[in-house]
């Protein structure tokens, strides 16, 4: 590569821990950078095709993995900040890049001359012989590499297979221009989403208008309002951290319609409408499906799953249905009654669901989460997080201050194992703005596993909107907002503890109904004293949290189970339908929508709303033919936490062995495989419904 001034383009980062120069990278680098990076990795391959030696493991399939690695690494990086930190002209780069990216990897896994190389190793290594077997101690680090081996073979022989290496000559041109249409859209409907959401403010401004927020949720408000040049009032938007409180506790009726309202029509019948995005995406994959030799999308995705078919998840999420509705029936008729006989109310409706619901399980429990919020202060929260993960696992964090960063709020921390070993780096971003879009998600900078250059410890980041700090009090978070940096530190877990050879491997790189294990494990903890000690201290006083609050949060975890359950099924069982047609899709996506989920309703169809348009998840992420992949791995999750329960939350052998068997191994060995060797037997499919009072 000649010498450039580009940063991305740099054949090592110049920082002791190899971290990205975020401060040196413009939004004008990446177009030359991707390019350079695409014919790089283009050269790699012909090199590769031209080999005249037999081929082999190392000089195919490792050659391939270690050609691509600059442009892994640059796409990585402009997919990351175009989620975490984005204007609108770097935005706009992703419909130049996003196509060649598609064309480049459609061309690679349709190449005769490389599939017939990959296919000489498969016959050679993996035809006709069975599986390496779990070895029995893990310190085998030669039986270990054993299994690596076959698995990555058999899944790159799997990968050409199902994307299309021996389809004709035509069918292949048409799965190149599907990949790219695709990788054009999914951007465009996050885009669409994003303005969507920023798009919207409520300013209020009356003192009546916010009667019953909390004065924490007020202060950010009227901070918000401030910024953005308000005088006077309070100023809310569509970020969860912002409007949650407003739908929970205010009494004004009318405001909590507005937002709700406002809410679930983003990205629908306005200008940044996702309706004819959904269509397209819809019918695309469905046509990739086809020409593939699969009948329906999800058809195509189950296969490459723990759940293998739809009919078993189908099953699964119907079982749930089938104890779950009837009590959210219920559930949703006595929050009425208590509205009728609270204030009088007979035209429940959805924003008056969260406010009555709330008030429902202060009399019930006499708990409010929001008392428990200045016990939350986030820089506490972080530590405390630090201190459980110490406890569990033996690993250490220490913050450092000289990473390069994306944005100012952006914290860092290397990580450290019982021993001392560097295990990797651990970026946070914590808070919303505006070239951030919403939600909360861990990401990789770099993965482990073996590079061109040696091994490679993982560089991981944990995004998220929650509640900010204004200039009369810090960030103190909801138990939800709280719940959320767990998860996701679970996931950051998977990625930091990793310990594969290879990169493609590495997790948290795992079958997709496996990967929210980590990280929905993780939240367990918040629920026992023994770890919640760790975390909450009063922001003034430094006082535990009660014990009272403790008492009262665990009485009440399964306020609600069954609509909870329901809400989830709802997303589920809507993905699926979207992603099951067998033929063009030409109807209206408000009615199908609506026919799809009718029969989860608990409350009254708003017309003004709907989920296609601002599922993200499954247009705009992976997630799609995959959403059922919650509630399965919050099935596998409540099974292995009561072996946690019945050993002891810190028990360090049963941490050593969920940390080697799960956290470690990546997508190594088959995930069933795994869980079996971690918990001594299959999952119990009920033991979420027992944690949840269902059964």
């Amino acid at each position: 590569m000649k010498k450039t001034n580009n940063p991305l383009l740099q054949k090592e980062y110049t920082h002791r821990l190899g971290a990205i120069p975020f401060d040196k990278i413009k939004t004008e680098h990446f177009m030359p950078a991707i390019e350079v990076a695409l014919a790089e990795a283009k050269a790699s391959l012909a090199k590769i095709k031209e080999n005249k030696e037999e081929p082999s493991f190392e000089n195919t399939i490792l050659a391939m993995e270690f050609g691509g690695e600059l442009l892994s690494r640059v796409s990585g990086i402009y997919f990351n900040l175009l989620s975490a930190e984005s204007d609108a002209a770097f935005k706009a780069l992703a419909q130049e890049i996003s196509p060649k990216l598609a064309e480049y990897s459609s061309q690679v896994v349709t190449d005769e001359v490389l599939f017939s190389r990959i296919k000489h190793i498969y016959n050679a290594e993996i035809k006709g012989k069975r599986a390496p077997k779990l070895p029995r101690k893990f310190t085998d680090k030669d039986a270990i590499k054993k299994c690596e081996r076959y698995r990555f073979i058999k899944r790159e022989y799997d990968s050409f297979v199902r994307n299309g290496a021996m389809l004709s000559p035509e069918d292949k041109k048409k799965l190149t221009e599907i990949s790219m249409e695709l990788s054009k859209l999914s951007p465009k409907f996050a885009d669409n989403l994003l303005g969507a959401t920023n798009s919207f403010e409520l300013h209020l401004t009356k003192v009546k208008e916010v009667e019953g927020i909390p004065d924490s949720a007020l202060k950010a408000a009227a901070h918000f309002a401030r910024q953005k040049g308000k005088k006077k009032g309070w100023l809310f938007n569509l970020q969860p951290s912002s409007f949650m409180p407003l739908l929970t506790y205010c009494k004004n009726r009318e405001a909590r319609e507005i937002i709700n309202k406002a809410y679930g029509s983003r990205a629908f019948n306005d200008k940044f409408d996702n309706q004819e995005n959904v269509s397209r995406i819809v019918n695309l994959r469905t046509e990739r499906a086809k020409l593939l030799g699969f009948d329906t999308h999800a058809e195509y995705v189950l296969k490459d799953r723990m759940a293998e078919s739809v009919i078993t998840a189908f099953d699964f999420l119907n079982r749930i249905y089938e104890i779950a509705y009837p009590v959210a029936q219920k559930e949703i008729e006595e929050t009425k009654a208590f509205a009728r006989e609270l204030d009088g109310l007979k035209d429940f409706m959805p924003w008056d669901y969260a406010y009555y619901s709330n008030k429902l399980k202060q009399k019930l429990y006499d708990f409010d989460p929001e008392l428990m919020r200045p016990w939350f202060k986030v820089e506490d929260v972080i530590e405390g997080l630090f201190k459980v993960a110490n406890k569990i696992y033996g690993i250490s964090l220490k913050e450092v201050m000289d990473v390069p960063v994306y944005h100012k709020d952006v914290k860092t921390w290397e990580v450290y194992d019982a021993n001392d070993s560097y295990l990797g780096l651990l970026y946070l971003d914590l808070f919303p703005r505006e070239t951030k879009r919403g939600g909360a998600w861990m990401t990789n900078f770099q993965k482990q596993g073996l590079s061109s250059k040696g091994m490679l410890r993982p560089h991981v980041g944990i995004v998220a909107s929650l509640t900010p700090s204004s200039e009369d009090q810090p960030s103190l978070l909801r138990m939800d907002e709280v719940r959320t940096i767990f998860h996701e530190f679970g996931h950051a877990l998977h990625g930091l503890l990793s310990d594969c050879t290879y990169r493609s491997l590495a997790s948290p790189s795992v079958l997709w109904d496996f990967v929210e294990l980590p990280s929905q494990i993780m939240e367990n903890w918040l629920m026992e004293k023994e770890a919640l000690d760790l975390v909450a201290h009063h922001y003034q006083t430094g006082e535990s949290l009660p014990e009272e609050y403790l008492s009262k949060m665990l009485a009440a975890k399964n306020f609600h189970a069954g609509i909870a359950n329901i809400n989830q099924l709802r997303y589920g069982m809507l993905d699926f339908a979207w992603h099951t047609f067998r033929n063009e899709f030409k109807g209206s996506v408000p009615d199908f929508e609506r026919d799809v989920t009718e029969r989860f309703r608990l409350m009254p169809n708003i017309n003004t709303s709907i989920i296609s348009s601002s599922f993200a998840h499954i247009f705009a992420g992976g997630y799609s033919a995959g959403y059922y992949s919650y509630k399965w791995a919050e099935a596998l999750e409540a099974d292995a936490w009561s072996l946690f329960l019945e050993k002891g939350i810190f028990n360090s052998r049963i941490a050593e062995s969920f940390k080697t068997l799960i956290l470690a191994r990546g997508n190594s060995f088959h995930p069933m495989d795994l869980f079996v060797a971690f918990r001594g037997r299959k999952p119990d499919a009920d033991a979420m419904l027992r944690r949840d009072g269902l059964i």
